[in-house]
């Protein structure tokens, strides 16, 4: 009997490669990293030539630079094709498409949270399937009698029905669309429904399982009833001390995953929580030095760039994310043979002070192991003939705050990370609760 997966391949007509390795639903996570890095070579030596072949944008970039399809012969030599920006992506939401215009299905348009305009990412029907078809099981471990709430946005971006896919067509659960505090979708309501239908699974941003978790002890209910299986958050950074608040608080498993409006789903943390697992069937990542473009060893920091493995039609090579990480290749504890990603912040997020970066992941780990703090703050930075550097944050239930208390922690925050700031307290729920990714470092 043909599988749904071996009919879709015969039907959209997708590269022999793709049947050879993932029909038979042979997991990634588990395959051999010569066998993982054979299927990349051969992915690459694809995308690139569909591309160079059937997209003026990427034959225009290649010709320009000098390289043809025929000079990739390996995947070091992926470095001759010249890098995708963010800005070129968006002049024209179909100068880089493949395939003829009538095949696009589904467009996302990025949330603008890094400015300038919009950038669209048009998907084929057959790419969109095709990329949730291929899981993780170990990673999403996920079964057809599970119930996942995805509690993220479903407008114009790619988080919410990311994982809503996912569930329903790669694990065949059921998924329900909470979204993200949009008009029929508040935290009460959300919260409502979860008391009713005892969810197993929740995907949702860090700062927005808070917002719920705020809902729930209004409503005089415990998240801990729920006997969560897992909680997936995605769309901010989360340092290890916030997500431990939010276990605390959930009852359950937080993992964090990195993605993009552009790409889908990049890396994935498992339980033992030491850097996340790059989803490698769908995306090869480099880490390159943002200054030179050239491509780093592993264990040294630098700007993520990403090519899409099982993008033929619409092509994305050599993406620059202006993220920041570094890749470890050596073994997992969980047995995942995936190499890890450990994430430093985008690098326009970083913190700027006297000369010195520091990512915003470092200073919420300093203030989330402060048990006088809340769990709302924000970085204020001053640039100047002074740099300064503000600390607004809520208190924590039952914390009385005082000037003594913000001086001692000031103090504190110096004594840890070298950066001269001051502390201020805000009043219990007064902090800003967003409906959009959590705006933590503001600049005056």
């Amino acid at each position: 009997m043909t599988s749904r997966f071996e009919k879709l391949i015969q039907e959209a007509s997708f590269p022999p490669l793709v049947e050879r390795y993932f029909s038979k639903q042979v997991s990634p996570e588990l395959m051999s990293p010569s066998r993982m890095a054979k299927f990349q070579e051969e992915a690459v030596k694809e995308v690139i030539s569909r591309a160079y072949e059937n997209s003026p944008f990427y034959h225009k970039k290649m010709v320009e630079a000098g390289v043809a399809p025929q000079d990739i012969k390996s995947l070091g030599d992926l470095e001759k094709v010249p890098f995708t920006t963010k800005d070129e992506l968006r002049q024209d939401p179909w100068a880089r498409l493949a395939c003829d215009k009538k095949e696009i299905c589904l467009i996302h348009v990025s949330t603008g949270t890094t400015g300038g305009k919009e950038i669209y990412t048009p998907h084929t029907w057959k790419e969109y399937y095709l990329n949730h078809s291929i899981i993780y099981p170990s990673l999403t471990p996920v079964k057809r009698e599970d119930l996942c709430f995805v509690a993220l946005p479903y407008e114009m971006s790619q988080s919410g029905l990311n994982f809503h896919n996912m569930f329903i067509v790669g694990h065949q659960a059921a998924s329900v669309p909470a979204g993200k505090g949009g008009a029929y979708s508040t935290s009460e309501k959300t919260i409502k429904l979860m008391r009713k239908l005892q969810p197993n699974f929740i995907a949702t941003s860090p700062s927005y399982a808070m917002n719920l978790a705020e809902a729930a002890a209004e409503a005089s209910f415990d998240l801990k009833s729920l006997h969560l299986k897992k909680m997936w958050v995605v769309g901010e950074g989360c340092s290890n001390a916030f997500r431990k608040r939010l276990e605390k608080i959930w009852g359950t498993t937080v993992n964090s995953n990195y993605g993009s409006t552009e790409s889908g789903f990049i890396s994935r943390e498992c339980d033992v929580h030491d850097g996340q697992h790059i989803t490698q069937a769908h995306v090869l990542v480099e880490i390159v030095d943002p200054q030179t473009g050239n491509v780093l060893k592993p264990g040294e920091t630098g700007e993520i760039v990403l090519t899409c493995m099982l993008r033929f039609d619409t092509p994305l090579i050599r993406y620059r994310t202006n993220d920041l990480g570094y890749i470890d290749k050596k073994p997992c504890r969980c047995g995942v043979l995936l190499p890890r990603l450990y994430m430093k912040g985008r690098a326009t997020d970083h913190i700027s002070i006297k000369g010195k970066s520091y990512s915003p992941y470092y200073m919420e780990e300093f203030l989330m192991q402060q048990p006088e703090v809340g769990n709302w703050y924000q970085f204020h930075v001053k640039h100047g003939d002074n740099d300064r550097l503000t600390i607004h944050a809520e208190p924590a239930t039952g914390v009385e705050a005082s000037p003594e208390l913000a001086q001692k922690l000031a103090e504190k925050f110096e004594a840890k990370s070298g950066v001269p700031c001051e502390f201020h307290f805000e009043g219990a729920g007064k902090m800003l609760r967003p409906g959009t990714k959590a705006l933590r470092v503001i600049y005056e």
